[in-house]
């Protein structure tokens, strides 16, 4: 079975919808992260000030999620979300995950690898490290979606 298939699978299983919502209405986003995790905290405000419908599973095993989902540790960060029929990792931002549902590429989702300071939800002052968000498909090619900084 394909890992897409597996994600999507995933978050049904989960009780995620992976019907995008029509009409204007907030787009539907289901975060896991760690309950203790102040930074998935400030991204998922950052989405939410974005126009996001968020729901928050808290867990302290987020392995599995990840793994079911088709994420290598090369893509790897510290909460998994799901939107529409995609995987979203990390700190990606909230227009970057806009973008992809409205251009419908037949991948599996973003990444933003790792925490990079500078990124929604990991902001430290003045501090703007240069990070990419990688496009990921079900077998295993990447390509740069956005850069910043």
């Amino acid at each position: 079975m394909k890992k897409h298939t597996l994600a999507l699978g995933l978050a049904a299983a989960l009780g995620f919808s992976t019907t995008a919502l029509a009409g204007g209405a907030a787009q539907s986003i289901h975060v896991y992260k760690s309950p203790t995790c102040g930074c998935c905290t400030d991204w998922v405000d950052h989405l939410e000030e974005n126009g996001f419908d968020v729901k928050v599973t808290d867990t302290n095993d987020l392995n599995p999620i990840k793994i079911k989902a088709g994420l290598t540790p090369a893509l790897a960060s510290c909460h998994t979300a799901f939107v529409g029929d995609y995987v979203i990792e990390g700190h990606v931002p909230a227009s970057d995950i806009q973008r992809l549902i409205s251009e419908a590429p037949k991948v599996t989702g973003l990444s933003v690898p790792g925490m990079p300071a500078g990124s929604p939800g990991m902001e430290m002052g003045d501090r703007k490290d240069h990070y990419k968000v990688i496009m990921f498909n079900d077998a295993g090619q990447t390509r740069v979606f956005s850069e910043y900084n």
